[in-house]
């Protein structure tokens, strides 16, 4: 008999009684949950909704509250059928797989078990339609949440569903993104543009509409097409679709792509391709059957479940910087005062500020004064530091004639600004090779009120150039006058990304595609920390990492006199610690199964540190795809704490997957985070395409 055709019920309730051993209400003494039926009232229905529910162990000895997962059955099935995965939920929970959760099996025998789980528009007396959808979306839930202990947000609600369940499970994740933050769509019976001529969705008046049981316009209005492009991206979904590599093949070529691998299949191509929605797919040997749902049930409880929260996610606060155009983060400035000073790259007008042309360099004093420096030409901003006076220094370069000593610049120059407290500039100096791109990535403050500059020269500033690019260093005067300049390059790509002064030793971090000068080549992109004396003589330098890509980012130094670098080493957060002689003291990993990166470190009272990077990962609750990680490291290295916030969309990296992100220790101890986010903050708007947050957290 065809696949759309099939049902099981008849084997499933056989199994199923054998697994629902447990009367309601008690524990099932071959594991830890507990399974019990119930029935939730529906105004929409008219009637009852009968369902199982598997409570975790425990449940009834704790007041914690839970994550919930509803799961619908297939086309003839019935509630019994998800009891039989007791065991897996058991096992993952007690091996902390997943968090504790409760599961909803709701029956759906309406339309004589073909309902699809939408509100059908069928008004046949053979078949009438109900209002299925409506029933599970908004009864069912609401009983729920108010008999068992859920936390009643989407990051707490799971859907899932097999066959017509995994349809159903499709349309409530995309249809209702308010109540679920990620579905489990195993073997969906979806099909584009619509279902064969064979199908047994034409047959029960699910898509029906008035005497017809099957209307072209309602299921296309129904499916997930329909459904993809009026997604809102602030409230993403996660998707796992699973299928067997032995679905029924339907008979006639021209039906071919429905076989349900095939469905599977585009239907993953075209979630995927939202900016609402992050999607996995798996084909697993077998067929319509439970020889596939039961191990991709596991599989996706195993990707999907420890996303599962009953805390919504921390996002970054209002207001965000920037325009409705492109723009960049560029630092940040905590001064003695308490007052911050947020630097960025703007590509149109701020606060009033005249735009001279694409980006622009913006520095601007919170709640008081805004300065914009530009050219018809780029500008960016990597860096900001505070100055004793209350005034701050700001780096990074300029394609233009910023200075207006550069009369036909076209090439990347480095530039270096002092502004005062008011915001008025005292001095910019501009620099670079003749015809060639010069980029500062990195400053600090000397302790004159002059600067130290980190980046790179693809020319000839301090002797000849010795590969593709060498990572430069520089020292300013209190007056933006140059006191030296030294040129540090291998024969490969070399940059500098960040810079920390002590007192008596300037520290140089960044990476490396070949050995520099007094190094030795680790394997692909290597990250490096080098040390410099005031006067600009190097006295060490080492690399860090492995034989995969590494970088370092950032450096500063703790008040026990360590240099303190943060970056990356094959995918995972890396930070580690040397002293000024040299030798390594400590190196801490932060890892999870998905890119984390440190990207600023700032010091705190007692030799600790605060780095502030992005996570792909769960440290915390994760707010959408990569949010801003930080950690508190005490003088040892160890982990004393950890936060994630963010939004929806990537905070904290940029469109190359680079790092956008700054740090600073703020007068109250706290520590000031201002980076780039393509997502919304709490409580406010976002001007668009790209803006600038500053939040603080606790140090």
């Amino acid at each position: 008999m065809p696949l759309p055709r099939w049902t099981a019920a008849g084997a499933l309730a056989v199994l199923a009684a054998l697994i629902l051993t447990a009367l309601p209400g008690q524990t099932d003494v071959r594991a830890g949950g507990t399974l019990a039926a119930g029935s939730a009232p529906s105004p929409a229905l008219g009637e009852d909704i009968a369902y199982n529910v598997y409570l975790p162990a425990r449940y009834d000895r704790d007041n914690a509250r839970h994550p919930v997962l509803y799961l619908l059955h297939g086309r003839g099935d019935t509630m019994q059928a998800w009891t039989r995965v007791k065991t897996t939920l058991d096992d993952m929970i007690r091996t902390r797989r997943i968090p504790p959760v409760i599961a909803v099996m709701p029956d759906a025998p309406w339309s004589e078990r073909g309902n699809w789980y939408v509100d059908s528009r069928h008004t046949g007396g053979d078949l009438p339609g109900r209002p299925v959808e409506t029933a599970l979306t908004r009864d069912l839930i609401a009983h729920v949440d108010a008999t068992y202990r859920t936390a009643p947000i989407r990051q707490a609600r799971l859907v899932g569903g097999y066959s017509m369940g995994g349809a159903g499970a499709l349309r409530f994740a995309l249809a209702h993104q308010d109540l679920f933050g990620a579905a489990a769509v195993l073997s969906p019976a979806v099909y584009t543009p619509l279902p064969p001529a064979d199908s047994s969705a034409r047959d029960h008046g699910a898509f029906g509409k008035d005497g017809a049981r099957f209307s072209d316009e309602v299921y296309r209005e129904l499916n997930y097409p329909a459904l993809l492009p009026e997604l809102d991206p602030d409230l993403p979904v996660r998707l796992f679709v699973a299928v067997g590599d032995d679905e029924y093949a339907n008979p006639g070529p021209a039906d071919a792509r429905h076989d349900l691998d095939f469905e599977s299949a585009a239907l993953y191509n075209a979630v995927r391709r939202s900016p609402a929605i992050s999607a996995q797919l798996r084909v697993l040997d077998g067929g319509h059957d439970w020889t596939v749902w039961s191990p991709a049930f596991e599989q996706a409880m195993a990707e999907l479940g420890p996303g599962l929260s009953t805390t919504p996610p921390t996002g970054l606060p209002a207001p965000l910087h920037g325009t409705p155009a492109t723009d960049w983060a560029g630092g940040v400035a905590a001064h003695a005062d308490g007052s911050l000073t947020v630097g960025y790259a703007a590509s149109g007008p701020v606060n009033g500020q005249p735009h001279a042309g694409r980006l622009d360099a913006v520095v601007a004093r919170t709640g008081t004064w805004t300065r914009q420096l530009g050219t018809a030409a780029d500008e960016r901003l990597y860096g900001l530091a505070p100055l004793p006076d209350g005034g701050v220094l700001a780096a990074g370069y300029t394609k233009g004639d910023l200075d207006g000593r550069h009369a036909g610049n076209a090439t990347d120059d480095a530039f270096v600004a002092r502004l005062d407290a008011n915001g008025e500039v005292r001095w910019l100096t501009q620099f670079g090779a003749p015809g060639a791109a010069d980029r500062l990535y990195g400053l600090a403050a000397a302790p004159d009120g002059g600067a130290y500059v980190a980046g790179y020269t693809k020319g000839a500033l301090d002797g000849p150039n010795a590969g593709d690019k060498d990572a430069i260093v520089a020292r300013l005067t209190p007056g933006g006058e140059m006191a030296w300049i030294r040129q540090y390059g291998g024969p490969g790509e070399d940059k500098a990304a960040g810079i920390a002064a002590g007192a008596t030793t300037v520290y140089l971090t960044g990476s490396a595609t070949a050995a520099l000068p007094g190094t030795s080549a680790l394997g692909g992109l290597d990250g490096w920390i080098a040390a410099y004396s005031t006067d600009g003589a190097r006295t060490w330098a080492a690399t860090t990492g492995g034989a995969g890509d590494d970088r370092l980012n950032a450096v500063t130094v703790t008040t026990a006199g360590l240099a303190v670098a943060t970056g990356v080493s094959a995918g995972d957060a890396l930070t580690v610690a040397y002293t000024a002689s040299g030798r390594r003291r400590w190196e801490h990993t932060l890892a999870t199964p998905s890119a984390d990166e440190g990207a600023a470190v700032t010091p705190l009272p007692g030799g600790e540190v605060a780095v502030a990077g992005y996570t792909r990962g769960r440290v915390g609750v994760q707010a959408g795809g990569a949010d801003v990680l930080t950690l508190r490291l005490d003088a040892r290295g160890e982990q004393r704490a950890a936060t994630q916030l963010g939004t929806a969309r990537d905070d904290a990296v940029d469109p190359f997957a680079e790092p956008n992100l700054y740090a600073a220790t703020t007068a109250s101890g706290r520590v000031a985070v201002s980076g780039l986010t393509y997502g919304a903050p709490e409580g406010g708007d976002a001007p668009g395409n790209g803006d600038v947050f500053l939040a603080t957290v606790p140090g």
